[in-house]
């Protein structure tokens, strides 16, 4: 009995040698660093608003200055590492991060905070794509799934490491410190980068595509910032969301025109002739709004309804990292052996499954319920975000991969922006303030206003407060459930393997 000998050479390669996980330490330092900071920064929002003695909607805008401008360089990335090559990119975008980092530090009031926050965004906006593009590169397309396992890794510190950090940081210090911790991770990250990341080979053959960023990278920020604006100005019809909204609209409209009649766009639109990446990118856009929409409204609950002080509900939300982390490495293997449709549908089953708990929640809710809840969550997003990751980027030649992870990016950061933006408008149009409550008590109030009421008030105020948190989880749970629809369509058997580090682009 023989074996065929054309087939056993490609199994050796399934493992991710050292050389691939060498490299995936440098680029889970700088995505830790860009998703520890987001989260981080969501338990530091009541802080913000009796610091700089703001409104909610107000300090919101430090969460999403930095979320435009994420979305603003991410189109540039996947040009920008052709031309000067992945590794000198990736050190820049480290170098802005830090050098944010440590100017959010001394920011001395919300308007100099979120300026700050736009710099460290340009940074933050191209660590995830190029850490993608690096690590697709060295791994191989067959071995994408592994390979977001470990991308996942920041995934799972994010949700159990930010919280917590920014909680205690805030407690024992003050909000300074959240921004500064990214100096000591920023510089190791550096320093490990240049010894370990393989000397760049730039591509100079493609032109720049001037005239596509002038009008997608403004496009895109210009519509963010106007749904964005939904929650300060509670109306579609202000100026502020209409104006800004429309124009961004129709720029990346006239983008859309302008980049199926240029040979070499800034985002390549031709793609979406993958089948498997469009539904990828469709599953991808109804999760991003329903979750990210949902997940800055954890720690709110707990903040504001429970009254629980920063540490406890960075702690909180623990039991929702620590179930990513038993699922993800396991969906990563499971997406290579068996495609990744079943893993992606299993895991949105579990995030509608743990969020519908959050529909009934109320201001006396059993905090083991609510743990279980994110617990199952957290399973269920370890098996959803990354193996759609790579549903999208197991198909991709090596020359498109790096235009792939960038439009992944944009669709998650702007379906993201979407549903915070969305959710927020829902929370507090739902609040509404007892008779008698002075002013500022309706929307979402902090310690210092409730102290101001009688007892009796508060628990109305808190009520009401709870009310419009569970309806919101309910929409959000809704999202959830819809994105069952496009994820039916991924692939559910093994991705095909080919010879290099290029794959068919060809979806059956």
């Amino acid at each position: 009995m023989t074996a065929p000998p054309d087939k056993s050479p490609a199994q050796p390669s399934d493992k991710l040698d050292a050389a691939v996980l060498k490299i995936a330490s440098v680029v889970v330092l700088g995505a830790i660093m860009s998703i520890l900071d987001v989260t981080v920064v969501s338990v530091a929002l009541p802080t913000f608003m009796s610091d700089f003695q703001a409104s909610y909607a107000t300090v919101a805008w430090t969460m999403t200055a930095y979320t435009l401008a994420l979305a603003s360089v991410i189109p540039l990335t996947g040009w920008a590492a052709d031309r000067f090559g992945t590794k000198r990119l990736y050190l820049t975008a480290l170098v802005l991060f830090v050098a944010g980092s440590v100017l959010c530090s001394v920011a001395w009031d919300v308007t100099s905070l979120i300026a700050f926050r736009v710099v460290q965004g340009f940074g933050g906006g191209m660590l995830m794509p190029l850490g993608m593009t690096i690590m697709t590169r060295a791994a191989g397309p067959h071995r994408v799934g592994r390979v977001m396992a470990v991308l996942g890794i920041p995934m799972l510190l994010g949700p159990i490491g930010g919280p917590i950090l920014g909680g205690w940081l805030i407690d024992v210090a003050t909000w300074h410190w959240i921004f500064l911790i990214n100096l000591p991770i920023g510089i190791v990250a550096l320093i490990v980068a240049v010894v370990v990341l393989p000397k760049d080979a730039p591509k100079a053959s493609e032109a720049f595509d001037f005239k596509g960023m002038l009008l997608l990278s403004p496009g895109l920020a210009l519509f963010l910032f106007g749904v964005s604006s939904l929650p300060e100005t509670g109306t579609v019809a202000s100026a502020r969301v209409l104006v800004s909204g429309l124009a961004g609209l129709a720029l990346i409209a006239a983008f859309v025109v302008h980049a199926l009649r240029t040979d070499h766009p800034l985002i390549d639109l031709t793609l979406f002739r993958n089948r498997q990446l469009t539904f990828a990118v469709l599953t991808m856009s109804v999760f991003a709004i329903g979750f990210f929409g949902a997940g800055l409204l954890f720690p709110s609950y707990f903040l504001q309804v429970r009254g629980e002080s920063t540490l406890a509900a960075g702690l909180l939300l623990a039991p929702q990292g620590i179930g990513a982390m038993l699922t993800m490495p396991i969906a990563g293997q499971l997406v290579d052996r068996i495609g990744p449709g079943k893993i992606v549908l299993t895991g949105l089953a579990l995030i509608a499954a743990g969020m519908s708990v959050f529909t009934q929640v109320g201001v006396d809710t059993g905090y083991p319920l609510l743990l279980g809840a994110l617990f199952v969550m957290g399973m269920g997003m370890g098996c959803t975000m990354m193996p759609t990751m790579t549903a999208a980027l197991q198909t991709l030649t090596d020359n498109s991969i790096a235009r792939g992870s960038t439009l992944m990016n944009i669709v998650q950061q702007a379906a993201g922006s979407i549903g915070t933006a969305a959710m927020s408008v829902i929370l507090t149009s739902r609040v509404i303030a007892p008779q008698g409550a002075p002013e500022g008590s309706s929307g979402q109030p902090d310690a210092e206003m409730l102290a101001q009421l009688p007892p009796e008030m508060q628990q109305s105020v808190l009520s009401s407060l709870a009310e419009a948190f569970a309806f919101t989880f309910l929409i959000a749970t809704i999202i959830m459930v819809f994105a069952l629809i496009p994820a039916a369509f991924l692939p559910r058997k093994r991705a095909e393997k080919t010879e290099g580090a290029a794959a068919p682009v060809v979806m059956h």
